[in-house]
């Protein structure tokens, strides 16, 4: 699970995402101006020419100025790796700036593009939980992002790859991450103009800062959202096998409501530990929304999913408030599934709800354990920052 994939089965393509696209046209290193009017997919230019200028904002670093700032790339600096490439942590020389710098693989087939669209989607979209983009570097071949460090890494990390010196997630601070990755999905959605769809959300992809302050990030597979009578957007199915939405798989219709399945899965890993996709669980219980369905329809059963590691330190209500949530977002029917506005209200005000566990009864001796629940190990081979 650690890079990016087609949902299912050989991609299909349309006129926007053409593996055969030249690569992203930049000006000359001179100015070093990214030139967001070439390149793009018809549909980002459309978006892009109603913003207003079209140019981005950003810090422009040259390769060599980053590859001082992480040593040449040594291997200590290195964060974690993806499918598009490796992230490195760095100290920018001009400000002294501790950073994440994503190196993006120069072999890789969609590198320039994820590297377009992540730069005119930071550029452009400013909100407390979406991370910050500083800059990026285009010298040659090289392609490079430059974002704000996350100093607690992703959520993966705490939640799946959880290490002997990591403490485990307590039930206040899970509803605090998902509340927040929900607000950044809700500006997304309903804040910006056009709308833009995700269509990567996963627990790698949330980073935490200080006091596990949440932030979604990677973008390089967001789109812009249908708009004016347009009910989709067609394109390749695109994103990480577990999280995808059913229709989405299917057909290549991308909704705001993919998103939204995607969250729910998301929102189940919190509650319960297990990952999306776990081939190390028994056959039943390797796929996370396939195995939870079931006990979503019997109240008595809730207990049952909650994740071990909590130990029984959970408010009964708030473990109930959250399931139908997360059970309303992965409704097979996309217009079965909540807005992320509801969604939101929800998660704050369960956010707003602390669970004292000095003041409140253990759930451990009344609940049903969960059968076969497998040691967390660390999968370096795995890891992946979602930058």
């Amino acid at each position: 699970m650690g890079g990016r994939f087609s949902c299912a089965g050989e991609p299909k393509t349309d006129e926007n995402d053409k593996a055969g696209r030249p690569p992203a046209a930049y000006k000359s290193k001179s100015n070093h101006s990214l030139d967001v009017k070439k390149g793009a997919s018809v549909n980002e230019k459309q978006g892009m020419s109603s913003s207003g200028s079209g140019r981005i904002a950003a810090q422009i670093f040259t390769f060599r100025e980053l590859a001082a700032s992480t040593k040449n790339f040594r291997a200590d600096c290195l964060l974690g790796e993806g499918g598009f490439g490796r992230v490195y942590k760095g100290r920018l020389e001009r400000s002294n700036q501790i950073v994440a710098i994503k190196q993006l693989d120069r072999n890789g087939l969609q590198g320039n593009r994820e590297f377009l669209v992540e730069v005119l989607m930071l550029g452009l979209l400013d909100h407390p939980n979406l991370v910050n983009l500083i800059g990026y570097c285009a010298d040659g071949d090289q392609r490079l992002l430059v974002y704000e460090y996350m100093q607690l890494g992703s959520l993966e990390d705490h939640l799946h790859d959880l290490s002997p010196d990591k403490k485990r997630l307590d039930w206040n601070t899970r509803m605090k991450i998902a509340a927040g990755a929900a607000k950044g999905l809700e500006y997304l959605h309903d804040k910006a103009s056009p709308p833009v769809i995700y269509r990567d959300l996963k627990c790698s992809n949330i980073l935490l800062g200080e006091d596990y302050h949440p932030k979604l990030s990677d973008f390089g597979l967001a789109k812009l959202g249908p708009v004016g009578d347009n009910t989709h957007v067609s394109t390749r199915v695109m994103g990480t096998y577990g999280y995808c939405a059913p229709e989405y798989a299917m057909t290549g219709q991308l909704t705001l409501k993919s998103d939204i399945y995607s969250f729910g899965v998301v929102l189940l890993e919190l509650i319960s530990g297990r990952r999306a996709i776990d081939n190390s669980r028994a056959a039943g219980e390797q796929n996370l929304i396939s195995w939870a369905r079931p006990l979503f329809k019997d109240r008595r059963k809730f207990s049952q999913v909650a994740d071990p590691m909590l130990q029984g330190q959970y408010p009964p209500r708030g473990l109930y408030q959250a399931l139908a949530v997360a059970a309303m977002c992965v409704q097979e029917q996309p217009s079965m599934r909540p807005l992320i506005a509801d969604v939101v209200t929800a998660l704050t005000y369960l956010a707003s709800q602390p669970y004292d566990p000095e003041s409140q009864p253990n759930q451990t001796a009344s609940r049903l354990s969960a059968p076969g629940t497998p040691p967390r190990t660390r999968r370096d081979s795995e890891k992946r920052l979602g930058y």
